[in-house]
Parts: structure tokens; C-alpha cells; sequence
């Protein structure tokens, strides 16, 4: 039987702040019992995003990222336009003319936008077979 992923845990300088700002990026609800360790709690059956205090700044691109997709009914633009409203930034990472946009939260960590919303990607897959 596989092992099931609880947590995504992210180290942040300030665990509140970070879980808050990722909230209102995916959802969700705060579990702030510590200020140490701060959770996004996404709903049943998928994992946590865990912000944990660490003393140090990020320094160097992310070994591992979120990838996140458009809900249905909307699309990339709009939720570029409001992920750059709620503080994400562009970034660089080498990653050249792909179809995804590459951002940052508000401590650096990378992160994606993807193009397709869950229905097209369905649709997408169904079709390939």
C-alpha cells in the first residue's frame, strides 16, 4: 500500500504571514495554533501546505514547487492578473517560452501558473486516450 502525502511543509521567516497569502491564493483554512508553524488545511483527502519558521531568507531557486491551474470558469490571464494583485511577482528562471508563467510568492518561492483549468485538461487527456 503507498504512503499518503500529508504536508507540503515550506520554510518562511514568518509562517502567518506566508500561510495567509497562500490562503487567499488556493483556499482553504488557517490552522495558526503556533506561530512556529502555521497550516493551510486544502479539504479531504489532499495534502496541507505546513509554513514552519526557519531564521534564514530563501537564497536559491526551489527544488520543489507548487504548480497551481485555473479553476473551471476561469482562465490563466485572470488569475495572473489576480495572483499579481495579491503580491505574486514574475519571475526569471530560465525557463525560456513555455505556456505556464513562473511566479513568486511574497518570500520568493517559485511557483507556476498552468494554462488549462481541471476540464480542459480532462478533455485534453480523454482525448489522447
Amino acid at each position: 500500500m503507498p504512503l499518503v502525502i500529508s504536508q507540503l511543509a515550506v520554510d518562511a521567516l514568518d509562517p502567518l504571514a506566508q500561510a495567509t497569502w497562500w490562503q487567499g491564493v488556493v483556499g482553504g483554512t488557517l490552522d495558526a495554533a503556533d506561530d512556529d508553524e502555521v497550516a493551510v488545511q486544502l479539504g479531504s483527502g489532499l495534502p496541507e501546505l505546513l509554513f514552519l519558521r526557519v531564521p534564514e531568507a530563501k537564497s536559491v531557486k526551489n527544488r520543489l514547487h507548487l504548480d497551481v491551474r485555473p479553476p473551471d470558469g476561469s482562465d490563466q490571464a485572470h488569475e495572473l492578473a489576480r495572483l499579481l494583485a495579491h503580491g505574486a511577482r514574475r519571475v526569471d528562471i530560465g525557463q525560456g517560452d513555455v505556456p505556464w508563467v513562473v511566479l513568486a510568492d511574497p518570500e520568493g518561492n517559485e511557483f507556476c501558473l498552468l494554462r488549462s483549468t481541471p476540464a480542459q485538461l480532462a478533455a485534453a487527456q480523454a482525448a489522447a486516450g
